[in-house]
């Protein structure tokens, strides 16, 4: 008896997946739950766990194949222990010595090779048979393998002197390249990015902002913040507390174009584009009107934690009113954010830095950082989209106007 392995069912909108990584190969003992294959889907990466404990007997589809909802790709014997041979194991089970010794095994008295020798055996490339052990019952020893090679080292031929035409001939074999295919992740942000230039007016409009009340709030009250709510005070929720109350007072940012009509949100949904292993994802943090700075704080960074563990649900990326984007943490002193359709804008943080400014007659050293607004000209006008970042502006640099509704 055997269980089938299929692909889960796949999010709504996504026609097919591909497999993504085997953690295990056929006659590897698994564990119940213990996860067996990654589908990745354009949004996702779906992890397949084992239904039984067993030993994997099959795997019908490799990685990089595509593969469709409920797919049979592999089999699974439940009950079955490390060793005993399976269905569509059996045949491998007829090797050659130099096969065993790549898998780690070898023949008569060579099993207990200690990983010292394995490690030297594969360097050299030797097969443990053309080696006599000296060791105890026939072992083989450290001493017998470079004995070995020595050996072997004499008997070849004295190496060439090497002539310019030939080292020019080597060193072009290291001017080489590489080909591997874009994930199904990567694929997709290429689609959207090249989507959103093609099909909207885009625009980007600039501003700075001084964070140093900000820094000050956070150096005063970061230690007790941290011991109450079990979370750092970060910048990120002061952005997104500073766009919510922006998108309320010009609501022509907060809405998108569908077909002939716009659609306007009376909610505020905020999507935090973040840099993953696999890609750019932009999970949502929902309902950011109704969450303190603590919540926003937590949200932020279950968000991250997620996108980098590959954890993220389609729920959790689906959505989104307006997006923040932080390239100040990989060091961009100023971009020109690409839109997330069908949202209509979306903003650019970045590094701050200190500069000269000039205040009240005098130049000031201060900590300040430029802010990019790109928006859909074909629905938010200049005035809008100037006065949003304004606002936003305003909002950062005194922050009490957050608590006041000013």
């Amino acid at each position: 008896m055997t269980i089938e392995i299929l692909v889960p069912d796949l999010p709504e909108s996504v026609a097919d997946a591909t497999v993504a990584t085997w953690h295990k190969q056929p006659g590897d003992v698994v564990a119940r739950d213990e996860v067996l294959v990654d589908i990745e889907t354009d949004k996702v990466v779906l992890e397949v766990p084992a239904p039984e404990a067993g030993v994997l007997e099959a795997i019908l589809e490799q990685d990089g194949a595509t593969v469709l909802s409920k797919q049979l790709i592999g089999r699974l014997k439940p009950g079955a222990v490390a060793g005993e041979p399976t269905k569509d194991s059996a045949a491998n089970t007829q090797t050659s010595p130099e096969q065993r010794y790549r898998a780690g095994l070898s023949d008569g008295d060579n099993d207990a090779l200690t990983p010292a020798v394995r490690r030297l055996l594969a360097e050299h490339e030797l097969n443990p048979n053309e080696v006599a052990g000296s060791g105890v019952g026939g072992r083989i020893t450290r001493e017998d393998v470079m004995a070995v090679v020595e050996r072997k080292a004499q008997a070849e031929p004295k190496v060439p002197e090497i002539t310019t035409a030939a080292l020019s001939e080597i060193e072009e074999g290291y001017r080489s390249q590489k080909r591997v295919p874009m994930t199904r992740l990567r694929k997709r942000v290429a689609e959207r990015m090249l989507d959103a230039k093609n099909t909207t007016a885009m625009l980007t409009t600039f501003n700075e902002v001084n964070m140093q009340p900000i820094m000050d709030i956070r150096k005063l009250y970061q230690e007790q913040f941290e011991k109450r709510h079990g979370v750092r005070l970060g910048f990120m929720s002061f952005y997104v507390k500073a766009v919510v109350e922006a998108l309320k007072r010009f609501p022509e940012i907060n809405a998108s174009i569908d077909g002939d009509d716009i659609v306007y949100h009376n909610y505020f949904d905020i999507s935090m584009a973040v840099s993953t292993p696999r890609g750019l994802v932009t999970p949502v943090l929902k309902n950011c009107e109704r969450l303190s700075l603590a919540e926003i704080e937590k949200g932020i960074k279950e968000l991250a934690e997620k996108g980098r563990d590959g954890k993220l649900t389609v729920d959790e990326l689906t959505g989104g009113n307006f997006t923040i984007t932080n390239g100040g943490v990989f060091g961009s002193l100023m971009s020109t954010p690409i839109i997330n359709p069908p949202q209509s804008a979306i903003l650019g943080m970045h590094k701050i830095q200190d500069r000269p400014m000039a205040v009240d007659g005098k130049v000031v050293i201060l900590p300040m950082m430029y802010l990019a607004l790109s928006y859909d000209h074909r629905l938010v006008d200049g005035k809008e989209s100037v006065s949003f970042l304004v606002t936003v502006k305003e909002l950062l640099e005194d922050p009490t106007r957050l608590l006041l509704d000013v």
